[in-house]
C-alpha cells in the first residue's frame, strides 16, 4: 500500500473494515496525534479511542459505518483511553481493557466491563480480536491481535518512526525487550501503530527494535565504563549525545529504565544518587 499522510480527522481506509481516526492531539510524545482504529462495517469495534476530546469522539460517531458497540484500549496512557468514557455514553458500548494501574501518567477514568487476559479472545461480530499482554512500556499494555488479516494493533508498544519511552516505575526495559522478543513468533503481516503509519514489514521492525535497545543499553554500559561512580545526568549526557538536548527530559525516563534493567541483572549497582557497574562487571 502507498504510504499515506497523516491528516488529523480523516478516516482512512487501511485494510478491509479496518480504518484509521487519528485524534488532534499531536505533539513530542504523540507524533501526529494518537490513532483510533474503527474496525468492521454494521458492527463497530473502536480501538484506543484516544483523548476525551469531544471533537475527537463526534468524529468517531459520525464517521464510523455502522453501529459502535465495542471499545478497546491497549492501555490506560491519557492520550489512548480517556476518550472511553465518553464514546460509551454516546453510544451504549461496552468497555474492554485493562484497568489502569496507579500513577499520575494513567487515566483513572477508564473503568471497563470486561478486562482482558493473556490469550483472550473477544468475539466482536464478524471478526475476533486476541489479547497479547505485552509489558514495558505500561504494565497494563496489551497488543490486540487479528489473526485473519494478521494485523497486530501495537498501541505504544511499537511506534511507527519513533522509539517508545519507557518511564519507571510502571515502565520496565527488562519487560519491554521479552515482549518485544515474543512477537517474533506471531505471524504478523502487518502492524498497526497507536501512533504513525501502518508498518508493512513488521519483523524487520520489532528485529531494529531490539537491535536498537540493545545497542543503546551497550552506550549505558560504556558510558559507566569510562565515567566511573556518576549521576544519572552525567551518563544521560554521553548516552543520548546524538538525540537532541530538548529531548534529554524524555530520554532520562527509558535510560533510568536501562540502568534499573541492568541492576536487576547484577551489572549495575547505585550508590546514593550515583550509578556505577557492579564489581566483576567493569571490565
Amino acid at each position: 500500500m502507498p504510504v499515506d499522510a497523516i491528516k488529523p480527522g480523516a478516516l482512512v481506509d487501511i485494510a478491509p473494515s479496518i480504518r484509521r481516526l487519528t485524534a488532534f492531539n499531536a505533539g513530542t510524545m504523540t507524533g501526529p496525534g494518537t490513532n483510533t482504529w474503527i474496525l468492521g462495517e454494521k458492527e463497530i469495534a473502536v480501538l484506543d479511542p484516544g483523548p476525551a476530546s469531544p471533537r475527537h469522539i463526534g468524529n468517531i460517531v459520525d464517521q464510523a459505518p455502522g453501529e459502535v458497540r465495542w471499545v478497546l484500549v491497549t492501555h490506560t496512557h491519557l492520550d489512548h483511553s480517556p476518550g472511553a468514557a465518553l464514546l460509551a455514553e454516546l453510544t451504549g458500548a461496552s468497555l474492554i481493557g485493562p484497568p489502569p494501574p496507579p500513577g499520575d501518567r494513567q487515566d483513572p477514568s477508564f473503568c471497563p466491563d470486561m478486562q482482558p487476559e493473556d490469550g483472550q479472545e473477544f468475539d466482536l461480530g464478524a471478526f475476533v480480536l486476541r489479547a497479547v499482554h505485552t509489558p514495558g512500556h505500561a504494565s497494563n499494555h496489551f497488543c490486540w491481535w487479528h489473526a485473519p488479516q494478521g494485523v497486530l494493533f501495537t498501541g505504544d508498544h511499537i511506534m511507527q518512526g519513533s522509539t517508545v519511552v519507557i518511564a519507571p516505575p510502571d515502565g520496565d526495559m527488562s519487560a519491554y525487550m521479552a515482549s518485544l522478543d515474543r512477537l517474533l513468533g506471531l505471524p504478523i503481516r502487518a502492524m498497526a501503530p497507536g501512533h504513525g503509519r501502518w508498518i508493512e514489514q513488521p519483523n524487520q521492525e520489532i528485529r531494529g527494535l531490539i537491535a536498537h535497545r540493545e545497542k543503546r543499553e551497550g552506550r549505558v554500559v560504556s558510558a559507566m565504563r569510562a565515567l566511573g561512580p556518576a549521576a544519572l545526568e552525567a551518563i544521560l549526557a554521553r548516552v543520548y549525545d546524538d538525540v537532541p538536548q530538548r529531548l534529554h527530559p524524555v530520554a532520562a525516563f527509558s535510560l533510568e529504565a536501562h540502568l534499573l534493567k541492568l541492576e536487576r541483572e547484577g551489572r549495575a549497582a547505585r550508590d546514593g544518587a550515583s550509578w556505577r557497574l557492579a564489581d566483576g562487571a567493569a571490565q
